[in-house]
Formats: structure tokens, sequence, C-alpha cells
């Protein structure tokens, strides 16, 4: 009797090893990051803030347009550190400071990635109270352009890392 044969798997890259860790570091540099998660929080935590000041016409809500301008600041100076953090990636220095404000918290009691992750949980709470609360339906049209771009960036780019992970956990390259 005759063994099987094994199958010659096909390389899911044309590239080398090198390459493939390239885009792996790719994928962790400060600019991918801020261009693709900090940015878009950002726009989110911006469009936010700026509705909850809107509805202040709304009875009873000047409370609210507090709490919004608080989150447009908030989202202020979020988007000045993620675009700081791109502009030092680019010119291949370090950050001296976080992606977020609440992270830079973080840094200080040295657990940053714990609260970035606390960033990340009321972002994602502000885009579910924006679709729930039909807020988005407020957004001007180019507000929600930036709304629509925003989602696509984060989106697609954590959906092509997390295809590229998975590709590599079954194929890696040698």
């Amino acid at each position: 009797m005759v063994p099987p044969q094994k199958e010659k798997r096909e390389r899911p890259f044309q590239g080398s090893s090198q390459d493939a860790d390239r885009l792996t570091k790719f994928f962790q540099r400060p600019l991918f990051l801020s261009l693709t998660i900090g940015i878009p929080f950002c726009i989110f935590k911006l469009l936010f803030g700026m509705i909850a000041i809107q509805v202040v016409n709304f009875p009873h809500h000047g409370v609210l347009a507090v709490f919004g301008w608080v989150v447009v600041i908030w989202a202020g100076a979020d988007l000045a550190m993620n675009a700081g953090r791109a502009a030092l990636d680019l010119a291949g220095r370090p950050a001296p400071f976080e992606y977020c404000t609440i992270a830079q918290v973080g840094a200080y009691v040295h657990m940053p990635l714990v609260f970035l992750a606390l960033d990340t949980m009321l972002s994602f709470v502000i885009i579910c109270i924006m679709l729930w609360s039909g807020w988005i339906t407020l957004l001007s049209p180019i507000e929600s352009y930036l709304w629509y771009a925003a989602t696509t960036l984060n989106l697609i780019s954590l959906s092509v890392v997390m295809l590229y992970n998975e590709v590599r956990k079954v194929r890696p390259l040698s």
C-alpha cells in the first residue's frame, strides 16, 4: 500500500516571512493605529458631543449642552494626541504621551492599556447611544459622511488585521 501523499499547501503570500513581519509591524505602528482606530473614535466622540450640544433646544436639556461641550473638548484632546502620535511615528520618534486622555491618566498609574480599553468601551457606548437614541438622524449630511468614513475605516481595517492574523495562524510563513 502506498502512503497518501501530503498535500502541498500554497503559501498565502508571495513575499518572505520578513515581508509578513513588516506587515505585522505596520499594523502595530502608531500611524496605523491612530488613523484606523484613534481618529475614527475621536470623530464618533466629537459628533456625539456636537449633537448633545444641539439638542439643548429640546425642553429641559441644558445640562446636556454642558456634557456635550465636555465631550467635544475630550474628543479634541484625543484627536490632537492621535495626530501627534501619528506625526511622531512618521518622523521616526517615540511619543512621550498615550493615544488618548484616558490612557494618559492610566499611564500615571502604570496601566495605560487598561485605561485605553476603557476609552474603547466608552467609544462603543457613544456609538450605541447615537444609534439607539435616534440622534444619528440629527447629523447633517457632512457629519453623516464623517460618521460613515470613520465607521468604514475602523471596521475595514479591523477586518483586514483579523484576516491577516488568522491566515498567519493557519498558514505560517517559514
